[in-house]
């Protein structure tokens, strides 16, 4: 296209959008803080979270601080944060996780829990006074945790699927 058709800008557009760029700024910083005043006004209570029936929250926190109560009772090593790496890398946190699509669940048997435990040796490593049930959070987590100290050393000791 010819310089002569191009259209140019003026001083005075350039200014108009600058200035309009900047307003639009400051309002979307504003807005939040509007907000933040008008809806600190209002008391909601936050939905109560339940508990286990051994009085921990009914979440992975409480979940994974229940396992290490029992753990440490019958003497299986393991910590927080190594439980919580390996729960988070099999399952992301869902008790209900069930792999239908690798090797164990070619043969039938798929790993499910939160630390994805095939039936036998949830069955094998189930440890005492826990449910029998492999998607209870706590006696999936402390049958996997009494696995690994067997196999591993400590559940602290599996960075990878195990």
């Amino acid at each position: 296209m010819p310089a002569a058709a191009q259209h140019r800008r003026t001083r005075n557009t350039r200014l108009a959008r600058a200035l309009a760029a900047a307003c639009t700024g400051a309002a979307v910083l504003a807005l939040p803080l509007i907000g933040a005043t008008a809806a600190s006004a209002a008391t909601t209570a936050a939905p109560a979270v339940g508990t286990t029936p051994a009085g921990y929250p009914d979440n992975l926190d409480g979940w994974i601080r229940e396992s290490l109560a029992i753990m440490a009772e019958k003497k299986i090593p393991g910590t927080y944060n190594g439980i919580y790496r390996n729960i988070i890398r099999e399952s992301s946190g869902n008790p209900a996780a069930i792999n239908l699509w690798d090797s164990n669940a070619a043969k039938g048997i798929p790993s499910k829990g939160l630390l994805q435990v095939i039936d036998p040796t949830f069955t094998t490593y189930h440890v005492a006074g826990t449910s029998f049930d492999i998607y209870d959070p706590v006696a999936n987590i402390t049958a996997a945790c009494n696995y690994a100290a067997h196999r591993y050393g400590s559940i602290d000791n599996v960075f990878s699927a195990y």
